[in-house]
């Protein structure tokens, strides 16, 4: 096939959702990896499951809605809605029979550690007695039996809940009374441990208890154990957004979202067809599990008291630069940016910037924009003390941040009770830009510094995510701070002079830059770019990497979910790369850099963070930041080592294959692990907190990144 034909072909793009799975599976094969410690390991086996429940309540449930309109819109691999649905729930049962498996050889390796998963029936008499004590005090206020039969309502289960399905039989004659079924509240541990015997940590599972003393629940029957069911409701909430109030649209909409249709139902056994019918499903949206329904549970496994099976711990570290200038963030960042790599540099840093800006007499404004954060995080403190303190505070609550809509509810409304001027945005994009504005007086002037960052500011998160945060007072990067403010809150267009943004010129700059590159070859000079994002499913884009690589461009990329993008397809996609990093933290930066006419790393590139991905929606329908990285000091350090070490990982990367599947990539003779890397060289002056697994390379052997004739002068603004 021609290059032209390949390039208009709809297999030149990989399905999203299968792309999706693809992520998934690959987090699920480190619950396999030997070099991960076993507790460590079942982490990743609850977080695959975990995703598996967001896939189904907003991606399986699209395309449910879909074939519900009648819409026979194609993707863009060419399937139609059923197509995809068929294909999708396919590789979604065989992810989760493979759950069940990995789950059922950990039971094995649990107990070769002794941690025991055991079988009620199986325990010592002391147990018994220990366990029907625990039922009468700990279970039995809190549950609830219920009955069932054909022509009574079925009680409520909410999504993500699970219920215990019992047959219950008059005890003399045996015969089928009725079925009973009894609702696991969340609030109880799915795993109960028992008193701890002879070095033994030994658990037994809830709805294995409730089994044993069902007849407490249901005097005068005998009670059998049916099934165990799981259901997962179509989590994606329809928002007015054109609503004259907002905040209470938003609140009424998430409350109705809870109740929203059945798409997916676990079950460990064989229920009555009448049930099925109550549930709504059909056969197709049922899944049956051999071992354990429900196995994001297993997270509970994950003791503190056996500290070997576990990743040794990790202190994250305040830079050196701020700690030499006694923690005063305002002087640090006038001296020059500061780049912050967040999980091994504290997101303390985010926090402690605030806080001075809350305290500091000579700080008069404040603006900030938070599409997720915790909900006791300290910011929003930080927040609130600045408004007590007289300073003028604006956020920008993001109210249709998925999943999180009820806590941003909750947070806007008590920013309001405390004085914060609250927007929330242009109605028609969400803002996903991470921007902070600090404007203080300084003399006879007013300095302003800002924060722009490509993960939110979320404490807890933050902790577990790889992001980057750019601190700079460059008076061009902090005008263009404000103006983009003026956009979110006035819903005027900026004109900005090197910031991109979404939805106007983040899309046109990357033409721009991806086409340069072109010409760079075609002038005879090297093309490269360098790109880490956390999906890549942007048609247009796509093909314009499809373009450039046929040009001669070398293109690397590092994505951590989902990429249509098919690499290394003669006549398609021969210089193209597509790399994946998963391990210890969740990679989450975007980072886009680009030779300019020489080989990466160079100090010629253009290099850029960013908040958005390369999707339509980040492109076309949300507020977004792209921000040029240009104090010389930051853009070594974004570049010559995060992107170097990223491109250069071999313990935990995998590489895409041209039909679509992963491969781990070969350690080679000098195995790197980029988290290891990059823990080691923040606690350098501390290296008994955590050491690294693997051997790992001197900052100092890092490639410089700027050559002999490199002026500072010469990375380009306007342009941006």
């Amino acid at each position: 096939m021609a290059s032209g034909a390949k390039q208009k072909h709809p297999a030149r793009f990989i399905n999203r959702e299968l792309g999706w799975l693809d992520f998934n599976q690959r987090v699920l094969d480190e619950a396999e990896n030997p070099e991960t410690p076993l507790l460590e390991r079942l982490r990743f086996l609850s977080i695959s499951a975990g995703n598996m429940d967001e896939f189904y309540a907003v991606r399986v449930a699209g395309l449910v809605d879909q074939l519900k309109e009648g819409s026979c819109k194609k993707s863009p691999d060419g399937l139609t809605p059923a197509q995809q649905l068929e294909t999708v729930r396919r590789q979604a049962r065989h992810l989760q029979q493979e759950q069940q498996r990995i789950w059922q050889a950990m039971l094995a390796e649990l107990e070769g550690q002794n941690i025991l998963v055991k079988d009620v029936e199986d325990l010592h008499h002391h147990d018994q007695d220990w366990l029907a004590t625990y039922f009468r005090e700990q279970l039995f206020p809190v549950l609830t039996p219920l009955t069932l039969n054909p022509t009574h309502p079925l009680p409520f289960i909410f999504s993500g809940g699970q219920a215990l399905v019992l047959h219950l039989k008059e005890p003399k004659t045996h015969h089928h009374v009725m079925d009973g079924l009894v609702v696991l509240p969340q609030q109880l541990p799915r795993f109960i441990r028992l008193p701890d015997r002879d070095e033994e940590i030994r658990f037994v599972m809830l709805e294995d208890v409730i089994s044993r003393f069902a007849k407490k629940l249901y005097p005068g029957m005998h009670a059998t154990r049916v099934s165990v069911l799981r259901l997962v409701r179509d989590l994606d909430a329809e928002l007015e957004e054109e609503a004259e109030d907002l905040l209470n649209s938003f609140e009424k909409a998430v409350k109705e979202r809870r109740r929203g249709v059945c798409v997916h139902l676990e079950v460990d056994g064989h229920l009555p067809k009448y049930l099925l019918r109550k549930l709504g499903v059909a056969k197709d949206e049922v899944v049956h599990l051999s071992t354990m329904v429900g196995v994001g549970d297993v997270k509970q496994l994950i003791i503190s008291d056996r500290p070997e099976l576990l990743f040794r711990p990790y202190q994250a570290s305040i830079p050196q630069r701020v700690l030499q200038h006694d923690g005063d963030y305002f002087a640090t960042i006038r001296e020059k940016d500061l780049v912050v790599h967040h999980p091994y540099e504290s997101f303390d840093t985010v926090v402690h910037f605030l806080q001075q800006a809350a305290r500091d007499p000579d700080v008069l404004s404040i603006k900030q924009s938070i599409y997720r954060t915790s909900h006791d995080s300290p910011i929003v403190d930080a927040l609130i003390e600045a408004v007590e303190a007289g300073k003028s505070v604006t956020v920008e609550v993001e109210l249709r941040a998925r999943f999180d809509e009820e806590a941003n509810i909750r947070l806007a409304r008590t920013l309001e009770t405390r004085g914060v001027q609250v927007v929330y945005g242009l109605a028609a994009y969400k803002t996903h830009a991470k921007m902070i504005l600090v404007v203080r007086r300084e003399g006879d002037h007013l300095q302003s510094y800002a924060h722009y960052g490509t993960g939110n500011y979320h404490p807890g998160t933050a902790r577990i995510y790889t992001d980057i945060s750019y601190f700079t007072c460059n008076p061009v990067l902090v005008e263009d701070s404000a103006r983009l403010f003026n956009c979110i809150t006035g819903a005027a267009v900026p004109e900005l002079q090197a910031v991109a943004f979404s939805p106007l010129t983040i899309r046109p700059t990357l033409e721009k830059l991806v086409r340069a590159e072109m010409d760079h070859v075609r002038a005879g000079r090297p093309g490269q770019i360098w790109l880490k994002m956390n999906s890549l499913v942007d048609r247009k884009l796509i093909d314009l990497l499809y373009e450039a690589s046929q040009a001669g461009v070398k293109i690397t990329i590092v994505v951590r979910g989902m990429c249509s993008l098919r690499p290394g397809v003669p006549g398609l996609s021969e210089g193209i790369e597509v790399r994946s990093i998963v391990g210890r933290y969740l990679e989450h930066a975007r980072v886009f850099a680009f030779g300019n006419g020489h080989a990466l790393p160079s100090g010629h590139a253009r290099l850029f963070i960013a908040s958005a991905d390369w999707m339509k929606r980040n492109m076309d329908r949300r507020i977004e930041a792209m921000v040029p990285i240009l104090d010389e000091e930051a853009y070594d350090r974004i570049l010559g080592e995060i992107m170097v070490v990223n491109v250069s990982d071999t313990l935990q990367s995998w590489e895409m294959q041209p039909d679509g599947g992963w491969k781990r990539v070969e350690p080679g003779p000098s195995p790197l692990s980029a988290h290891n890397y990059f823990m080691e060289k923040a606690s350098s002056s501390d290296k008994e907190a955590e050491a690294p697994v693997t051997p790992q390379p001197d900052p100092a052997d890092l490639p410089a990144i700027h050559e002999p004739d490199a002026q500072k002068g010469e990375r380009p603004v306007k342009e941006a």
